[in-house]
């Protein structure tokens, strides 16, 4: 078996991957089945996008690269968290390198581009990668784009109520980014928060921003009893430092990607003031699950001495899922992705799944996970800092609960529409 290299894909060592050529079979063997995967190996997500690209090369190397039958060869491509780039390495996949599925992307705008591009295709299919906009699935859903891993709406189940009921917190500051993901877990966390009396001011930044100084400020100065940050990636690192920097107090909420490791791993000055933070989300460091412990143990084997985490990141976990997916509907029809790989795609819709995590998933009707949320806590054990699960809320859908029409209603997330409804 040979497998293809893209650009970039050094970064994980991938050239570790390829076996060589083996030696031909004296009889022929069904031609391979072509996996694209795409993440963000440039850009603010880089250091999540590579560790998703570890966790999908361990699960494939766990399962010798074959299912139903098949070898799976496995073409990597990177974006760089724009959906213009995301879909133009997407078309390269499909038109250039002829993969018959797609496992990605990561970041929300680039998850919607490619719904849409997924519309214009036959005989292909998109699973998600770590996407998290809602949108993506939740409002003029593609029928062959489908979501094993929850929503950026949905990874905030429950930590709204958590903050207002028992932190006693009754108005907060949100800093967010200015992009289809912070939108989704904005409104999912001002959807309780509000609905139940509390108050909040946003505060947008685009992605990329650096300069988060006039930010911090006028946070310090408000009256705002917690401060919820949405951002990740350098963006959140760089938010965080610099509000650790100007003496910031306020406690700490955390959307969902920024109680990571691709946070927690860095060093410097935020780790003192995301010491204790809560957050909400999909995955955690401590989980009390043995499916999650026996994931987290070979994810240190592989990779603890080759650039990974102690933990694996969220973004990692969330590949890994849609790849169960993959595996799980590819299994079912032993490989077999004739006329127009219909079976396959009735097997993506149908299946029920594991995730690492342990949590149960299984899809909607829109072709979207519905699977469980934890509520976490920043904690420093022996001597280092890690997101430990102290609730979990079981088979969070799309629209938290509520009929869908009155969800809908409600309209798009987006930053003059994010979710601050009072009861």
């Amino acid at each position: 078996m040979t497998i293809r290299m893209t650009r970039r894909a050094a970064l994980l060592g991938g050239a570790g991957l390829a076996a060589g050529t083996l030696a031909a079979p004296a009889v022929a063997q069904p031609s391979p089945i072509r996996l694209g995967g795409l993440t963000t190996l440039e850009g603010p997500f880089a250091t999540g996008g590579q560790d998703a690209y570890r966790c999908v090369q361990m699960e494939l190397e766990r399962i010798n690269h074959t299912i139903g039958g098949r070898r799976i060869e496995f073409i990597r491509e990177s974006s760089n968290a724009q959906a213009d780039v995301a879909l133009a390495r997407a078309r390269k996949l499909i038109e250039q390198d002829n993969v018959d599925i797609i496992l990605g992307p990561l970041s929300g705008a680039e998850g919607i581009a490619l719904r849409d591009y997924s519309r214009t295709l036959t005989g292909k299919t998109i699973v998600n990668g770590s996407s998290g906009a809602s949108d993506t699935t939740l409002r003029n859903p593609s029928p062959n784009f489908f979501r094993f891993s929850t929503d950026g709406t949905q990874w905030m189940a429950g930590l709204g109520r958590h903050v207002f009921q028992q932190m006693g917190i009754r108005e907060v500051a949100v800093t967010a980014g200015d992009y289809a993901f912070p939108y989704a877990q904005v409104f999912g966390f001002n959807l309780e928060f509000c609905r139940l009396g509390g108050r909040v001011q946003h505060y947008w930044a685009p992605l990329g921003t650096t300069d988060f100084t006039s930010q911090i400020a006028q946070i310090n100065r408000s009256n705002a009893g917690a401060v919820v940050v949405v951002h990740g990636g350098t963006d959140g690192l760089a938010f965080m430092t610099q509000y650790a920097q100007a003496g910031g107090s306020k406690p700490l909420i955390g959307g969902s990607i920024m109680a990571d490791q691709t946070m927690l791993s860095a060093r410097g000055p935020h780790r003192r003031v995301m010491n204790g933070m809560i957050s909400g989300g999909p995955i955690a460091d401590v989980i009390d699950d043995p499916t999650w412990r026996e994931f987290v143990e070979r994810y240190r084997r592989r990779w603890l001495n080759e650039g990974g985490f102690q933990s694996p990141s969220i973004h990692a976990v969330n590949y890994a899922t849609n790849l169960h997916g993959i595996l799980h509907a590819l299994g079912a029809v032993n490989g077999d992705l004739s006329n127009n790989q219909a079976a396959f795609q009735r097997a993506l819709a149908a299946a029920e799944i594991t995730a690492p995590t342990g949590a149960a998933v299984k899809l909607d009707h829109n072709r979207q996970a519905i699977s469980d949320i934890f509520l976490n806590k920043i904690e420093e054990r022996q001597g280092t800092a890690q997101v430990v699960a102290f609730g979990r809320t079981q088979g969070v859908n799309q629209t938290l609960g509520m009929p869908e029409a009155q969800f809908l209603q409600l309209g798009a997330p987006s930053r003059d529409n994010a979710g601050c409804v009072a009861a």
